[in-house]
């Protein structure tokens, strides 16, 4: 066994390249890590109490019904955050509107945070791997004031730090600072995130395509056509690729990081705009892929270059190994 890091200490050895990197981002991650080993320990608990999964019984600003759960690690990321006095406001999916903390102290932060507390919730029930995504920015507003709607609207290029949780046969944070992607490890043992994957890369090519193909019918004939091609038998392109499709955002980035593929959720007729949410799922995703040497693109433009109008909007997504984006690009505009 090599020398053992913890994230803690991974992140105080290189703040030097974060911007204005007086503690906070340390203070800040502490509360990410604390809140996330809060919902892990419950996730953990689904079927052996009874109050803990299920739907809530009501809907979010996106008309989705609420899982107990979403509920829960909404409330505690948001609690958690809001006790490290570092962001002036955070932004949740599971939210109708931005939180500005009150306390003077918080109005001092220099960041504001964008979650989505409990993604892929629609799998807690069945015992599937489900995360958190998350990302950071430097706030606009001036210092000392509450946050503003513009804090939380920039584009994904203003990215400061963005990372995401998965809660799986093992719990792991993977994030970025600007400085490529790591993996820390939750060993349940002692409470600690150690680092296990240094400097995750996205295999050049892969072989896995990752897309809900119950939308197939609704999909743009350019992306109809390019899924043909993925199950076509061609030995030498290595074709056809393995569908692998876990229904959880994190999940399916996560084993396409690590294996190599491309995780498709295209406009639809049914959908134009995508399903998924800028703000909370396409920007710190694309925000690793890009870090990680991988690509993320709507269809005709880069996800990180779209400038926010609202803060629930929704994107399609395309994201992946660059080869594989880069072929299906090919489809997109023969």
């Amino acid at each position: 066994m090599g020398k053992l890091i913890t994230l803690g200490e991974h992140i105080v050895q290189n703040q030097g390249k974060f911007p204005m990197a007086t503690g906070e981002l340390t203070a800040l991650l502490s509360g990410i890590k604390l809140a996330g080993k809060v919902v892990n320990s419950e996730i953990n608990k689904a079927g052996l109490v009874d109050d803990i999964i299920g739907q809530q019984g009501n809907t979010n600003i996106q008309g989705e019904e609420q899982q107990k759960l979403d509920v829960y690690a909404n409330r505690i990321f948001k609690e958690a955050l809001g006790a490290r006095a570092v962001i002036c406001g955070l932004a949740s999916e599971e939210e109708d509107d931005f939180v500005a903390y009150e306390s003077s102290v918080c109005q001092n932060g220099n960041y504001v945070i964008l979650i989505d507390p409990l993604d892929g919730s629609s799998n807690i029930d069945v015992n599937v791997s489900i995360g958190t995504i998350f990302c950071v920015y430097q706030r606009k507003s001036p210092q000392g004031s509450p946050a503003v709607l513009e804090d939380f609207l920039q584009k994904g290029r203003e990215i400061v730090a963005a990372g995401y949780i998965v809660y799986g046969s093992s719990t792991m944070i993977v994030m970025s600072t600007g400085q490529g992607v790591h993996g820390y490890t939750f060993d349940p043992s002692i409470g600690v995130f150690f680092l296990s994957h240094e400097n995750l890369r996205f295999p050049e090519q892969g072989k896995i395509y990752s897309v809900n193909e119950g939308n197939f019918p609704f999909f743009d004939e350019k992306i109809k056509q390019y899924l043909r091609y993925c199950k076509e038998h061609d030995p030498a392109s290595n074709r056809p690729y393995t569908g692998r499709y876990i229904g959880s955002l994190v999940s399916d980035f996560h084993r396409n990081l690590i294996k190599g593929g491309i995780y498709l959720y295209p406009s639809t007729s049914l959908k134009p705009d995508g399903k998924l949410r800028l703000l909370y799922e396409c920007n710190p995703m694309a925000y690793l892929a890009e870090q990680a040497g991988g690509v993320a693109i709507t269809g005709n433009e880069h996800i990180l270059d779209i400038q926010p109008t609202e803060l629930h909007q929704r994107c399609p997504l395309i994201i992946g190994s660059k080869s594989m984006v880069t072929e299906l690009q090919g489809f997109l505009e023969a």
